[in-house]
């Protein structure tokens, strides 16, 4: 534990989890998603749903989808500026299992159509946690570059792809596997201590087997 810890995150708004959080949260979908979103729905769950609009969790989310940081003193002006730009933005509540009271269910769409749905959660202090991707388990902070990749499951890919890596000197900090179902899909998230070449994550999307990559780099 630091001391941001405890005091909380430089932000605009009153509630680290409510606000500063729920920016964070947008801000990392809209990077997954590579750019602003034409389209989002957001459904919130539990305290998020019972007392976000009172601590401006909707506009928080918006703001960053938008690209904002928790800092933005644009935050509490997030729905207009996102209805100006042509972003149509939908709220809703949904009720989520076993899941943190701070958390959202995110469904965006880019421009050229390419969607993802996000689901989140705003853990306190203004940290995060990615809960899942298109509906499949894939947790992570978005603290570290990380990778995404939903492949099929079938062996020799984890090898394929730490292979990759290893080839750019890419060194894996944190690795996670999940699966639907054996022989089904699988989801590999990796978490690496050094920024991934754009070549090498375009060499893991041609490969066989490989259905989707998705990299994210909040430095970027």
């Amino acid at each position: 534990m630091n001391v941001f810890d405890i005091i909380g995150p430089v932000m605009v708004g009153p509630s680290s989890s409510h606000t500063a959080g729920a920016v964070r949260i947008g801000l990392i979908t809209r990077h997954l998603l590579g750019s602003q979103p034409a389209v989002a729905s957001l459904l919130l769950h539990g305290s998020f749903a019972a007392t976000g609009s009172g601590h401006g969790t909707d506009k928080a989310l918006v703001a960053g989808l938008l690209g904002m940081k928790p800092d933005d003193p644009r935050i509490p002006d997030a729905l207009a500026l996102a209805e100006q730009s042509g972003m149509a933005v939908t709220f809703g509540t949904v009720l989520l299992q076993d899941a943190h009271p701070n958390t959202v269910v995110l469904t965006v769409t880019g421009e050229e159509g390419l969607r993802l749905e996000v689901n989140a959660s705003s853990l306190g202090g203004g940290r995060v946690r990615v809960n899942a991707i298109d509906g499949m388990e894939a947790r992570f902070n978005g603290e570290a570059p990380t990778l995404i990749i939903r492949n099929e499951d079938r062996p020799g890919e984890v090898a394929e792809v730490t292979g990759e890596l290893s080839h750019y000197e890419v060194n894996i900090a944190v690795m996670q596997l999940y699966r639907d179902r054996r022989g089904g899909l699988a989801v590999m998230v990796i978490e690496s201590d050094q920024p991934i070449p754009e070549e090498a994550v375009s060499r893991l999307r041609e490969k066989e087997g490989i259905v989707r990559v998705v990299y994210l780099n909040m430095e970027e």
